[in-house]
């Protein structure tokens, strides 16, 4: 079947459009609130729509005259909180109107499909209550849901990152969730074909560190790219430089002398990475060792943006736009496109078992 297409709503950079796009799908429209974001989802999506706009000032009905073709609406609402002062809010709260938002969206363009992505605890917050409460308000719609938190570390990611997922299918039995792979990708696999600069060095766009040979990750990820972009590192402070000095591999702040110890609450905080282990969760603040298991397993400073786009499962070609922190912004916000691949794969399989 040819030109399927999706609408992604809340797209953030794309990871969820990324996903689909390494299984055929199409991008007729995006929505992005914020411009610099919504920008370089452009820059990367040249042939899609892209709306760069309050998803709440969003008239469904005009753009459905507009885009008449939605095979899949995907997204993933920022959650606004379940509770407020110990009280139990209902997703038709407007508190949580981006949920109500996305259901509308489904309800007006009627896909055959939608995937809807969040954070784990959805699923299990006050005993099921919004998992139940969001299955019932796409079933009153039509619509046959499974719902379920997968890891990207499942799915070729070189990442600890638990997402809950809602697939729904029109008037259908519900589709099932991807099995995991029976393989892991290392940080050594993920990120050591690029140059092993040090903190405060890197150009706008570089020439791939050499090595004797690269990895099927690395390949997959280097697509027909000749160089490599976003690989500039953060300039630490001296007193964190000689911190990172004394860490060896795989350990963090606990080795410090006392002299040397922060009160940071964050967890894994001044922790290198081990190449051949998985990254933690990617957060917006990866260049900052205080900010947890960020700084590369043999250099003495954090990631750069491409190499947590790496880890992210990003592609080479994928470029990111605008100042360092709203380049960490859509990269530490994004869901990992293999991990989204994983999903589309699923939707695309029972297109092909109908027709």
């Amino acid at each position: 079947m040819n030109n399927l297409k999706i609408i992604d709503l809340f797209a953030g950079v794309g990871g969820l459009s990324q996903g689909f796009i390494l299984n055929g799908f199409e991008v007729e429209f995006a929505i992005e609130y914020d411009k610099d974001i919504a920008e370089s989802y452009k820059l990367n999506h040249p042939n899609s729509t892209v709306y760069a706009e309050d998803i709440s000032n969003i008239d469904f009905h005009k753009l459905k005259d507009k885009h008449k073709k939605v095979d899949v609406i995907v997204g993933g609402p920022p959650c606004q909180g379940f509770s407020q002062k110990g009280k139990r809010l209902s997703i038709k709260d407007e508190r949580n109107y981006l949920f109500q938002k996305f259901i509308d969206a489904v309800k007006i363009f009627k896909p055959k499909y939608f995937v809807l992505e969040n954070v784990p605890n959805i699923l299990t917050t006050a005993n099921g209550f919004f998992k139940n409460e969001i299955i019932q308000g796409f079933e009153e719609i039509g619509y046959a849901v499974n719902a379920k938190t997968l890891n990207a570390s499942d799915y070729g990611v070189p990442q600890n990152r638990r997402r809950a997922f809602f697939i729904g299918t029109l008037n259908e039995k519900m589709i099932e969730f991807p099995e995991p792979y029976d393989f892991k990708v290392t940080i050594k696999e993920a990120i050591y074909d690029l140059p092993f600069i040090e903190s405060g060095e890197g150009i706008k766009v570089c020439d791939y560190r050499e090595v004797e040979k690269i990895s099927n990750y690395q390949k997959l990820l280097r697509k027909k790219s000749k160089v490599v972009h976003n690989h500039i590192s953060t300039k630490h402070s001296k007193i964190a430089i000689e911190r990172l000095k004394l860490i060896p591999v795989g350990k963090g702040k606990e080795v410090l002398p006392e002299e040397h110890r922060t009160k940071s609450i964050f967890s894994g905080t001044w922790t290198r990475l081990k190449e051949e282990g998985i990254a933690a969760t990617i957060t917006t603040r990866f260049d900052t060792p205080s900010s947890g298991l960020f700084t590369h397993p043999i250099l003495n400073r954090c990631l750069t943006v491409r190499e947590a786009a790496r880890i992210q499962s990003f592609s080479d070609n994928f470029i990111f736009y605008g100042s360092k922190t709203c380049q960490m912004k859509q990269v530490g916000n994004a869901v990992p496109p293999l991990l989204a691949s994983a999903v589309a794969k699923q939707i695309l399989n029972d297109i092909n078992n109908e027709s």
